[in-house]
């Protein structure tokens, strides 16, 4: 491991390279760690130290960590503590606030493509300052399954560190804090955080204005996509699907018409981890529910200005483009406000059971070339875009989990909640299906029985099911075979989700509710 002379060194000549450090504020960066790791005597760099290659910041933390460990300057040694420290070295190189808002801001006011540069930067800064991890995002596994839907993305998500037993007794002990009121309020910019919640000194957030609303936008620190933003009101208010989401959306999308945005839908079940914090989310990212085409057109009294219609996707959407946002968001209005009140008893659709509501919707904005019934691109005209998700979140005795849920077959591969990014087409899979499916894949090569093995019997009927389909081809393309038939129960999942299932009963059924509303 260097000494902490050379770590200094490096630390801040990173910093100018990746440009968070002016070379004005050199001195006074180096003066700021020498502080920070009680260093009582300092070398400058000599130019053999200048001349060694440059290496990856996450190294540079790392021996930077191992240094405070050995010479008790860190608490303790488990991940979260060295999130924490590591974090707080990296807040002393993170310039302030107004700064990055400022280049933010002149980026984006610099003319054509001025959203898409702004975007860029604060991208590209957020990973410079070690926010967005990347050397552990890299680890996350990702393909692309072929189905019935066109090709569906999937990712088993490894860029969140598993807690120490240790952190979590501690954190259980913990007295519970009120500030930051939770993960996404905008006090945590700059936040030195502790064992129950993350350090944030390198965190930097953008205001915008969303329908007369203030909101912020900020990168997520796991990026289950490219460019994985989050948008999260200025206040700690509670999710909400109405009017002003939608117009909120449609703004969003306005501002940056490289983005799609969009919100998990309102209530338990069918909404996202956080309904506690109003926010969406969005990116430079193209989910495949974006090609899905138009199955099927439709058109709402009063509305023949806005082409309406169905998509092929496993989840009950209705599509809406137009060119004027206020139409779209009076139409979506409408939809919203019908099926929050509808009930089809035929369909198992309750808009409430004993009080409880059921139905919302989950939007999705974006804007992109209009399409017709025939799929067929109109070059001349960019449009506004919205898709609204049907949702439903009525549970029973069979479904304790949810009716429009993934249903228990499926769970061995996939129980969480559906929320907005699954919605679209992208699974995020929880990281133990990593080691499941590479103890699998060695259990099949070598002919044992899954059943016996307890860490594989939740996937053994799956896994006998599907062998027999691919015959000779099992020996030589068994890893390829184990990732597309995850696809498949991903695409089952989405259809388990849906409120209108993609028979003539699902169809007729949706098809009532659409009459419902012209």
């Amino acid at each position: 491991m260097s000494n902490i002379n050379q770590l200094i060194n490096e630390l801040v000549s990173y910093g100018i390279t990746s440009g968070l450090v002016s070379e004005d504020d050199k001195v006074y960066t180096i003066n700021k760690l020498i502080e920070f790791f009680k260093v009582e005597e300092y070398l400058l760099p000599t130019d053999e130290m200048d001349d060694s290659d440059p290496r990856e910041l996450h190294s540079i933390l790392e021996d930077m960590t191992e240094y405070a460990i050995q010479n008790g300057l860190l608490e303790k040694d488990t991940i979260t503590y060295r999130d924490l420290y590591d974090t707080a070295i990296m807040g002393l190189l993170t310039p302030p606030p107004s700064v990055v808002r400022n280049k933010f801001k002149e980026l984006y006011e610099s003319g054509k493509d001025g959203a898409k540069k702004a975007t860029d930067f604060y991208y590209n800064f957020s990973k410079a300052t070690n926010y967005i991890r990347t050397d552990r995002i890299a680890k996350d596994e990702k393909w692309t399954t072929s189905t019935e839907f066109g090709d569906i993305d999937i990712t088993i998500n490894l860029s969140k560190p598993e807690k120490d037993p240790r952190d979590i007794a501690a954190a259980g002990k913990a007295k519970k804090s009120g500030y930051p009121a939770c993960l996404l309020c905008r006090e945590n910019e700059g936040y030195a955080g502790h064992f129950s919640h993350p350090a944030r000194q390198n965190h930097r957030i953008i205001p915008i204005t969303l329908d007369g609303d203030q909101y912020y936008l900020q990168y997520s620190p796991y990026v289950y996509y490219n460019e994985h933003c989050i948008i999260f009101n200025e206040k700690h208010i509670p999710m909400a699907i109405n009017r002003s989401t939608m117009k909120k959306l449609l703004s969003f999308v306005e501002l940056f018409p490289h983005y799609t945005a969009g919100s998990n839908a309102d209530l338990p079940i069918v909404g996202g981890s956080i309904l506690s914090h109003d926010h969406f989310q969005g990116g430079g990212y193209e989910f495949p529910m974006v090609r899905a085409p138009f199955e099927k057109s439709f058109t709402v009294s009063g509305f023949e200005d806005i082409y309406s219609g169905i998509i092929k996707w496993p989840m009950s959407t209705i599509r809406l483009q137009g060119k004027d946002i206020d139409r779209i968001v009076e139409l979506a209005d409408k939809i919203l406000t019908s099926w929050r009140g509808y009930t089809d008893e035929g369909a198992f659709i309750f808009a409430e059971t004993d009080g409880v509501p059921h139905n919302t919707i989950t939007p999705i904005a974006r804007m992109r070339k209009a399409r017709d019934a025939n799929n067929q691109l109109d070059a001349e005209h960019d449009v506004y875009e919205l898709d609204l998700v049907l949702r439903n979140n009525i549970t029973t005795e069979e479904h304790p989990l949810g009716v429009y849920h993934p249903h228990a077959e499926y769970h061995h591969i996939k129980k969480e909640n559906i929320g907005l990014i699954e919605v679209m087409g992208l699974a995020v899979l929880p990281a133990r299906l990593k080691k499941e499916m590479a103890l699998l894949e060695e259990s099949i090569r070598e002919g044992r029985d899954l059943y016996a093995d307890e860490a594989l019997q939740s996937h053994a009927k799956w896994a006998t099911d599907f062998l027999p389909k691919y015959g000779d081809k099992v020996e030589s393309d068994l890893h390829k075979i184990i990732q597309d038939e995850i696809g498949f129960v991903f695409s089952g999942v989405l259809e388990d989700a849906g409120v209108y299932k993609r028979n003539d009963e699902g169809k007729a059924a949706f098809n009532r509710f659409l009459d419902s509303i012209r």
